[in-house]
């Protein structure tokens, strides 16, 4: 590019900020090529209108970041400077908004940018790099840094609060963005989002509708995103009900040509169990991708449908869609569940082969459980012994299982040494093993392996009972007595025991403890 005319453009203070400049490019007839911009210079000699140097600049600077080529626009802004021109404030957030888009390679240079704004007095007089600023320290994982900026920020808005809560949450600081949202002068929906998403993403799936509902309560509507968060609790918590509400939701609002939502909407139902509303809304869509055809595939497999999972993963082939990972995952766990031994032995050496995708842990262990069910058990182990990472108990777990159900107590023994080195913390194997004992008649071994579990400390985790009612879950475990409606809860349970006993039923008198 060649160095503009010795036009210096120094920035004046922000009061106000100029518009937001929009690019735009257009090829004309002779294939010469037009840039139409905002930001405009009116010659005083022949009164035609010229393009503002920093705007040109900027504009390359933007096809640079567009495009994550970060070393050139570094190496355009120094040009820039050589040139004696000043960037504006609309440099500054192209560039930052580049560096958090890829914040591994990018924390040195946003840092320079940061102190170069500081220089100029933007990052605390204009809000928008101010909040560009706070955004891109939140994705580089320096959250302390983002709150100083936001803290310098002179006068702010509701971007820049939610830039803020976004870095409490992104970087898994729930209390500070709760503290936070409490002292926000105004929320819109991505405040409201970003709580919701926050909690949904540590885990607290409760906790997140009980956000969404409280946004409802104020009056703020849910966007796509805020959806999709919810969903994803929903799934995880098995409240259909909840999921039926916001699939009316969805229908209601327009949401329904999103492919992100659909895709979220495959995948609550598939997790609930409903397999046929999730391929409702597969066929509905107008627009499919990749993660479409995964959540179908992945649905059917966790439901038991072995030949509808594979016919889709074969169908999603002959559509153009090339399979990952997550595809093969739900392939092979469809072969796993229908026994097909030598077809998912297939599948995956054509993974590694031809698809030349390197397999996780999750693919070792559909393996593991292709011959564990199978009754292979020492197929299953000489995976276990032979892949390159440790077993996680779910690698495990599936082969102790099968030992149960085959009655090969020696081979999980032999597996108990991995469960030490594993995780010597983790119950759910050691419980498995000493049922297996037991069931064995190995009273002694069983007794060992509970002492083995009491010298470690290790207490076994209670199961957990839920239920949906109206859209809220209720969980409960055995002989808990917390709940805000015991009374109700026992009163009703005397009332079917009563029901039970005039229509015959007859308890049985003793029970085998495994």
């Amino acid at each position: 590019m060649s160095v503009p005319a010795t036009t210096t453009i120094q920035l004046s203070p922000p009061q106000p900020p100029p518009r937001p400049t929009t690019f735009t490019q257009s090829l004309s007839a002779n294939n010469s090529t037009k840039h139409h911009l905002t930001l405009k210079q009116t010659n005083n000699n022949n009164n035609k209108p010229t393009t503002d140097p920093t705007v040109s600049w900027t504009t390359s600077l933007h096809h640079h970041c567009r495009s994550g080529r970060l070393p050139e626009a570094a190496a355009e802004l120094t040009r820039l400077r050589i040139a004696g021109i000043e960037p504006n404030y609309i440099t500054f957030i192209t560039l930052l908004s580049a560096c958090a888009r890829f914040p591994t390679d990018s924390l040195c240079f946003g840092m320079s940018l940061h102190a170069y704004a500081r220089k100029l007095g933007l990052d605390t007089t204009n809000v928008k790099v101010g909040s560009a600023v706070v955004d891109f320290y939140s994705k580089c994982g320096c959250v302390d840094l983002a709150r100083l900026s936001f803290d310098m920020i002179c006068v702010k808005n509701v971007v820049s609060w939610n830039a803020m809560i976004n870095g409490y949450v992104r970087n898994g600081r729930i209390e500070d963005a709760v503290e936070m949202f409490d002292e926000m002068p105004q929320r819109d929906a991505v405040s409201w989002t970003a709580m919701v998403f926050g909690f949904v993403k540590k885990g607290h799936f409760e906790k997140g509708l009980e956000w969404f509902q409280e946004m409802q309560l104020s009056g703020v509507e849910p966007d796509y995103v805020t959806l999709i968060s919810v969903l994803a609790a929903c799934a995880n918590l098995g409240a259909l009900g909840l999921g039926f509400w916001v699939h009316r939701y969805v229908l209601k609002k327009g949401f329904k040509d999103n492919v992100r939502v659909s895709n979220s909407l495959i995948d609550m139902y598939a997790r609930c169990g409903c397999i046929d509303f999730a391929r409702q809304v597969f066929l509905t869509m107008k627009t499919r991708t990749l993660v479409s055809w995964n959540s179908m595939i992945v649905g059917f497999s966790i439901n038991g449908y072995a030949e509808e999972a594979l016919l889709f993963f074969n169908s999603m082939q002959k559509e153009g869609f090339e399979p990952d990972g997550v595809s093969f995952t739900g392939a092979l766990a469809a072969c796993s569940h229908a026994g097909l031994v030598d077809e998912g032995l297939n599948l995956f050496e054509v993974m590694k082969k031809v698809r030349r995708i390197v397999p996780t842990i999750e693919h070792y262990g559909c393996i593991v459980d292709l011959y564990s069910r199978a009754g292979r058990l020492e197929d299953a182990l000489d995976v276990i012994e032979k892949m390159p990472m440790r077993p996680n108990e779910v690698v495990l777990g599936s082969l102790l299982a099968a030992c149960r159900t085959h009655g090969d107590v020696n081979l999980a023994e032999r597996l108990t040494n991995y469960l030490h080195v594993l995780d010597p913390n983790t119950d759910s194997n050691y419980v498995l093993l000493s049922n297996m004992y037991a069931a064995a008649g190995s009273w002694g071994r069983a007794n060992d392996v509970r002492k083995k579990m009491k010298d470690f400390g290790i207490q076994k985790k209670a199961g957990i009972s839920s239920i949906e009612v109206d859209c809220n879950v209720h969980e409960f475990v055995a002989g808990d007595k917390s709940h805000a409606e015991i009374d109700k809860i026992y009163e009703m349970l005397e009332h079917v025991w009563l029901e039970l006993g005039t229509s015959g039923y007859v308890p049985e008198s003793s029970l085998v403890d495994t």
